[in-house]
């Protein structure tokens, strides 16, 4: 039999299985859905955790026509009344609003269109339906041109289908809040608003056609900004053990899908990575993570495992949280960075306009857009969060230093100016000065050469930034290496930095001595033999924490 592939960016369920693809059995979630029957049904999950394929397999197993082979050998075919009574025998409103990303609600106004006319168009067959009258199909061919009014389009086709059927309608709406995102990022997040809610009032709260409808998103938006007057919608978030199981690959899926592809081996290294998110009482792993890893080592030499999560989609509230970031943030960071987890508030319900308000926001939407995970819950409320996996471990520490690096230029003049005058004491402050005020994320780890690497880095870093030096790391000089070579063509003199750890505040002078030292007896100044530069100044310098010191000779 023919290997299945990994489904590296299918998200349609009719797709998937028809042209051989692997396939993770969730349809369980169509049991639960119909035995715990709500008019409108919201699931909140993270980018990239299976909600399209999701819809896109609801959509195949309810709609009016639909192949019902195709639901062979999978875990719903074994409900045999469930299937005879509601498989094939609605029809459905399916749509995305994905791609909603307008620069400006003109624009995103127009993509929503875009929207309807594509799922018009998919219905076209209407058109011939001898139960719509002319009027009717009026309708239907304005909706098709753009003609009719945007708002209340999902009830008109509602309207449309429930008379050609004589039955209700099941709506689903895949990543709802994508366009309020976006128009908050762009600054029309109001009109936005008011033309999602009246959408959502119009096709989902009075709408007499609709059976139920489901909707996924990322965030629980306010209730009195969407969902206003709803009857009372279910709320599925990642806290709860509803429907825990759904969205996310479980770790015998996990492991059952290495061992078809024969890497069984490699189940260590993909729990560390890609492992560690918790959705109600369950432990899951990242599914787009999974899926890339699994074809990356069936098609590549390289075994490392990559950010393919963090790479897919904006990492902006990264930025925006760290941009916000004051001391005791980045305490908590540090104390995240090392494994360990802290308590906080999280608020289920937001709208996007207050994630800036205060950090705390901030947080709430890091947990509930992925980048963190829960433990627990404590008993006055609050949640015991923790980064998932190495994967997000990784990603806050390159975007941390992203963000450290862009701003370094600007920030780091007085330690440049510094350098340039040779003053020891006034490298030592700005150096010091910068270890208070930024985020130390995974500096330490667990050896004394991995924290001695981690203020390397930092320094290496600092130095990079500046125009018009020539920089090199570890770079043959003498008898050994030197930690880092400064060229200045500007003032024709070159810097020699020994990079030292110390591990405490009393030993940092003899450290730095001991860099100094390494320099003059490894001879690191013969790496500019060949150089016209004649000056060349040595610089040790010892790192414990947050602190430092600075000595240097001529």
């Amino acid at each position: 039999m023919k290997e299945k592939r990994p489904p590296v960016g299918i998200d349609n369920f009719s797709e998937l299985l028809s042209q051989g693809f692997y396939y993770v059995d969730k349809t369980g979630l169509i049991r639960e859905l119909l035995e715990n029957w709500g008019k409108v049904n919201l699931f909140t999950r993270p980018r990239r955790f299976g909600k399209s394929l999701n819809m896109s397999m609801l959509k195949a197993f309810f709609e009016i026509g639909t192949d019902k082979s195709a639901f062979d050998g999978l875990a719903i075919s074994k409900e045999t009344s469930l299937c005879k009574e509601y498989m094939g025998q609605y029809p459905v409103i399916s749509i995305t609003l994905k791609q909603v990303k307008g620069s400006d609600f003109k624009s995103a106004k127009e993509q929503m269109w875009t929207v309807i006319r594509l799922e018009t168009e998919r219905l076209e067959f209407l058109m011939s339906s001898n139960k719509l009258d002319s009027t009717d199909k009026k309708t239907l061919r304005d909706l098709r041109l753009g003609k009719e009014n945007l708002e209340s389009s999902l009830l008109q086709l509602s309207r449309l289908l429930s008379k050609h059927y004589g039955k209700k309608v099941i709506i689903l709406i895949d990543e709802y809040d994508v366009p309020l995102q976006n128009a908050e990022s762009n600054d029309y997040y109001k009109e936005m608003t008011n033309l999602i809610s009246q959408m959502f009032g119009y096709g989902m709260k009075s709408n007499d056609y609709m059976f139920f409808s489901v909707v996924t998103g990322c965030l629980r938006i306010a209730k009195e900004s969407i969902f206003t007057g709803f009857n009372n919608p279910k709320v599925h978030t990642i806290v709860d053990d509803q429907y825990d199981e759904w969205f996310g690959f479980t770790d015998s899926e996990v492991q059952e899908m290495l061992d078809y592809y024969g890497l069984s081996e490699y189940y260590g290294i993909t729990k560390e990575w890609y492992d560690g998110y918790r959705f109600g009482a369950v432990n899951v792993y990242c599914p787009w993570d999974v899926i890339n890893w699994c074809e990356q080592l069936r098609r590549s030499q390289n075994h490392t495992p990559q950010n393919f999560w963090a790479n897919s989609s904006s990492n902006d509230m990264v930025l925006r949280f760290v941009e916000k970031a004051d001391d005791t943030t980045r305490a908590e960071l540090e104390e995240l960075s090392a494994g360990k987890s802290i308590d906080k508030s999280i608020q289920m319900e937001l709208t996007y306009a207050d994630i800036d308000q205060n950090i705390d926001n901030l947080w709430s939407v890091l947990f509930m857009t992925g980048y963190l995970t829960y433990c627990g819950q404590n008993e006055d409320g609050s949640w015991q969060l923790r980064i998932p996996n190495r994967e997000i471990h990784d990603l806050f520490g390159r975007q941390i230093k992203s963000w450290f690096y862009t701003h370094i230029e600007g920030g780091m003049q007085d330690m440049y100016q510094a350098f340039d005058a040779h003053n020891i004491e006034a490298i030592e402050k700005s150096i010091n000065s910068c270890l208070i005020d930024s985020i130390s994320f995974m500096d330490g780890g667990n050896t004394d050469e991995e924290k001695e690497s981690f203020y390397h880095a930092m320094i290496l870093g600092i130095c990079r930034a500046r125009r018009g030096w020539r920089v090199k790391s570890n770079r043959e000089a003498g008898n050994g290496r030197a930690d880092i070579i400064l060229i200045d063509r500007v003032r024709q003199c070159g810097h020699i930095i020994e990079i030292k750890y110390s591990k405490s505040a009393g030993t940092l002078k003899s450290r730095a001595k001991a860099g100094l030292r390494q320099i003059e007896n490894t001879h690191y100044d013969e790496y500019f033999s060949d150089s016209d530069i004649q000056t060349i100044y040595h610089y040790g310098i010892a790192f414990y924490q947050k602190r430092c010191q600075v000595v240097n000779a001529e």
